[in-house]
């Protein structure tokens, strides 16, 4: 049913481009296609919230949708071996306000925000600078399609919290975790406050996916929650990993948009994880609520082979590395302030015909490579 709902929606917004193509879509219609590109509980207590009122623990007797991936024993991606690509739309700011006029007369039930606010953001963005501490906290849709996605972060923590320790020794991450799934499911959210990798190990350990079906999801919740956190201030990266494959309801873009508006007031910089099944309303708002919090747009791509085919996103120029080793090179980036390249050995492959870091598109000129 979540795919069937998708598919509705993608062919009538494939129907409106079509009735309104012109020379400036093409950098997006070709991005998106390939064929340019390819020619709760209190702070700090332990425990956990729900708005439903879970207990905070696993929820094993609750189904997987039967339209997505159960994460059962078997089936279970193994360490490293998801792959994705990055985006930063401020980098590419001008290519992003083309992106956005051309999207938001198709595309219904948006957050909007003013251009002025945007450019704001952006400017925000070039002055950016690193820090000596982080904090981390996962946002997962934990409905029935997100099993491939939940267990790989379940058998890749260890690994990724150990590779960032490693860097920056000196540091003491903390990690929250929120879960959302949507009306009518075992939870609606659920929340574990920042605590240390231990902690966040076992709660996260103890997650099933299960429930969905319509496709919208509790994103509004899901967001809401995240700037309820007991998150530092001063000079600490406040890092937001949204992982998801399904967008808000129609009628709660005021709510999102309004967790967007706190995450840049907190400082809490957002990066979005596009799942499989993530449609065009999906990335729009991922990607704006990456621009307008100073974070990167993250997408999953089917070079792993692992879970259901990713979309190609509206974007036309950008490496394919693993996913666990682009959550790094994001928390780099943060912790260093500075723009953090994959190795060449990294890349598994790249797309657009990038040239010295850049891309040439068909109309919007040079875009920067991630």
């Amino acid at each position: 049913m979540k795919r069937i709902w998708m598919a509705s929606v993608v062919l009538g917004v494939v129907a409106l481009g079509g009735c309104s193509a012109s020379e400036d879509a093409s950098s997006f219609d070709s991005a998106r296609s390939g064929g340019e590109a390819n020619a709760g509980a209190a702070p700090g207590d332990g425990f956990s919230g729900s708005s439903s009122g879970g207990t905070g623990g696993a929820d094993e007797s609750e189904s997987a949708d039967p339209s997505g991936s159960t994460g059962a024993p078997g089936s279970q991606p193994q360490k490293g071996l998801l792959t994705a690509g990055v985006w930063d739309d401020n980098l590419n700011f001008d290519f992003f306000t083309k992106y956005v006029s051309l999207s938001e007369p198709t595309l219904g039930g948006l957050p909007s925000f003013l251009p002025a606010e945007r450019e704001a953001a952006k400017q925000k963005w070039a002055q950016r600078t690193g820090s000596n501490e982080l904090d981390i906290t996962f946002l997962i849709d934990t409905t029935g399609s997100m099993g491939d996605e939940l267990s790989y972060l379940q058998n890749e923590i260890d690994g990724i919290a150990q590779t960032i320790k490693t860097k920056f020794p000196q540091t003491t991450p903390r990690y929250g975790l929120v879960l959302y799934k949507d009306q009518a499911d075992a939870y609606l959210t659920r929340w574990f406050d920042f605590k240390g990798l231990d902690e966040f190990r076992t709660n996260l350990a103890a997650q099933t996916v299960g429930g969905g079906g319509d496709y919208p999801e509790a994103v509004a919740a899901g967001l809401d929650q995240v700037m309820k956190l007991s998150w530092r201030t001063g000079g600490v990266s406040r890092m937001t990993f949204w992982v998801a494959d399904a967008p808000h309801h129609i009628g709660e873009e005021a709510s999102v948009k309004a967790s967007i508006a706190a995450a840049v007031a907190k400082d809490v910089h957002i990066y979005p994880v596009a799942a499989s099944g993530a449609d065009e309303r999906t990335e729009f708002t991922m990607r704006t609520a990456a621009q307008l919090t100073g974070g990167r747009y993250v997408f999953l791509t089917d070079d792993s082979g692992i879970g259901n085919p990713h979309a190609e996103p509206s974007i036309p120029c950008y490496h394919v590395t693993k996913f666990d080793g682009a959550l790094v090179r994001m928390v780099e980036s943060e912790m260093s302030g500075t723009h953090v390249q994959p190795k060449p050995e990294e890349i598994i492959r790249s797309v657009g015909k990038p040239q010295n870091g850049q891309c040439s598109t068909k109309d919007r000129g040079n875009v920067t490579i991630y």
